[in-house]
């Protein structure tokens, strides 16, 4: 049976459920769990690494096999501080020069006018885990990875890849631009998704700033089906499934944190549009804290099954607990991004040939406050589904500053 994804859930969501068994978490547990950070992160490595002596290894081989390995630093500030014209011959000298006007061209369409992410952006750290993804130890002899299929085949009708097509689309205008009009060959599809996840994140207020490499080689096979995570799915089946991918359980648990930013859509279709915590658009570790309900979380927020599943699970809880603590979004983002970079190479064959372009990403923001808080507050305590309540759910996907009437708001039914 075909199966629903649920990391970096944009569209996809189970009934919002407050309160699961066993999930009475306190902060004081909090702080008792978050200082054993012995839980391991992942650290095998991939690809052409595995084999390649250290004697042959580029400068991106050494620096990858650094993170891979749980060392070195997955963030960076590194930026260009001059933007070269497309036609001139320095931008095709430069592997990164092309991918700032992308980045440039992205950040525009990822974050709205209140400062807040849009769903573009949720769209395309989705698309960059849904291709990737595919891939498994199991099965890596049949494909898969970060390769580009999911928008070069037609991996975007599956069912699990639901709530992508507009940025699926969006992907193919400027890949067909900057490869085919501009002339831009070293442009794959497989490098677009996975930059544009980065610059989605750092686009997001409070995102880590991820070190990306570009280099990665497209393909038209489609990646094998089953092997993207349920929202309904049991802690001890998704924990083996994505060690199969190499992540650990900490791994799992940083990556689930994205959740942070979204909104779902069709799993209940009668609450479209209700967050996975009370600050989407936003990069914050509220996410966390609520999942394990350490934090009151507003009526309208839903928590997914899998994700309660793994709040709830030994295993997986002290990670929750972790990223929930007193210094959890400086831990998460370093380990989000950790991560998000392994991610991003599943699949991947010639590491060691790639290109870091983590200059060519956004500024970062390190600092964010809701101009628009107070609307947003009285939309998060009603689970109502009227007219006015979409339209502020509306506000927020597309990043935009929330205008609605006290009439308008006046006018409501009592919610449920």
């Amino acid at each position: 049976m075909k199966i629903f994804s649920y990391l970096f859930l944009v569209a996809l969501s189970a009934r919002g459920t407050a309160c699961f068994p066993g999930m009475g978490a306190t902060m004081k547990e909090i702080g008792l769990v978050a200082r054993d950070q012995n839980s391991p992160s992942s650290t095998e490595l991939l690809g052409d690494l595995l084999t390649l002596p250290d004697r042959q290894l580029t400068r991106s081989g050494r620096h990858v096999k650094e993170l891979l390995s749980g060392r070195g630093r997955p963030e960076s500030e590194d930026r260009n501080f001059v933007k070269h014209g497309l036609n001139g011959w320095w931008c095709r000298f430069d592997t990164c020069c092309v991918w700032q006007h992308i980045a440039d061209e992205l950040e525009v369409l990822f974050r709205g006018d209140s400062g807040r992410c849009t769903r573009f952006a949720r769209q395309a750290v989705r698309l960059g885990f849904h291709d990737a993804g595919t891939w498994s130890k199991a099965t890596s002899s049949q494909g898969g990875g970060a390769d580009g299929s999911i928008i070069l085949t037609n991996e975007l009708s599956r069912v699990e890849n639901s709530g992508m097509s507009e940025m699926g689309d969006q992907y193919r205008t400027i890949y067909a631009r900057y490869r085919n009009e501009l002339g831009y060959t070293s442009v794959t599809m497989a490098d677009l998704l996975q930059f544009g996840s980065s610059v989605a994140t750092v686009v997001c207020p409070l995102g880590p700033r991820i070190r990306t490499w570009v280099g990665r080689p497209d393909s038209t096979r489609p990646a094998p089906e089953n092997l993207l995570p349920s929202p309904f799915g049991d802690a001890v089946s998704l924990i083996e499934m994505f060690q199969n991918k190499t992540i650990s359980p900490r791994g799992l648990v940083a990556l689930l944190g994205s959740h942070t930013t979204s909104q779902q859509h069709f799993v209940n279709t009668t609450r479209p549009g209700d967050p996975q915590d009370s600050t989407p658009g936003v990069w914050d570790n509220l996410y966390f804290k609520e999942t394990m309900n350490a934090a009151r979380s507003p009526q309208r927020v839903y928590t997914l099954p899998s994700d309660a599943n793994l709040a709830n699970h030994e295993t997986t809880r002290r990670g929750f607990a972790l990223y929930a603590g007193r210094d959890g979004q400086r831990v998460w983002n370093r380990d989000y991004a950790r991560e998000a970079i392994r991610l991003s190479l599943l699949g991947v064959n010639n590491i060691n040939t790639m290109t870091e372009c983590t200059r060519a990403l956004p500024r970062s923001t390190h600092s964010f406050r809701n101009r628009d808080q107070r609307m947003i507050d009285r939309w998060l305590e009603r689970v109502d589904a009227s007219a006015v309540w979409r339209k502020i759910s509306r506000f927020i996907e597309d990043g935009a500053v929330v205008k609605v009437s006290e009439e308008e708001l006046n006018n409501t039914r009592t919610p449920r």
